[in-house]
């Protein structure tokens, strides 16, 4: 069960992790752009193979993630999940799982992308995740 509230408030939005060390520019940017979701426990938030409309920032909670069925980690707060279907335009490559009651900020495609665009921050953040994920996955492949 997805539960949305629009307002994002930027004092709120500094102290979440993944934004620790934004510009206030880059936090007015995310708070215009993104959407505040409730997810309760047991709610699939990503599901491996389908086309990705919108990535997540974890707040508060913990999610489980699994490929192919197998499960691979727990993500929690200060992580996001879903960006690589959405950088890469493909389809996910995970399916996660909301472990406990969560609150996420979610970006739709197109916001996603205008982030990156206006912040700085934020596309070096997601570069690194990016590319810590790639190398997770070229490991697990080995």
């Amino acid at each position: 069960m997805f539960g949305r509230n629009n307002k994002l408030d930027t004092g709120w939005l500094s102290s979440i992790a993944f934004f620790d060390g934004f510009s206030n520019d880059d936090l007015a940017a995310v708070s215009s752009l993104g959407e505040r979701t409730e997810v309760s426990a047991g709610a699939e938030i990503i599901d491996q193979g389908r086309v990705g409309d919108s990535c997540y920032v974890i707040v508060d909670g913990t999610a489980d993630v699994f490929i192919r069925g197998e499960f691979v980690t727990t993500v929690g707060a200060g992580s996001m999940v879903g960006e690589m279907a959405l950088v890469g335009h493909r389809p996910r490559n995970a399916t996660v799982t909301a472990h406990t009651d969560m609150v996420l900020v979610e970006f739709g495609t197109e916001e996603f992308r205008k982030l990156l665009d206006r912040s700085p921050d934020a596309k070096d953040r997601v570069d690194a995740l990016l590319n810590a994920r790639l190398e997770a996955n070229r490991s697990r492949e080995q």
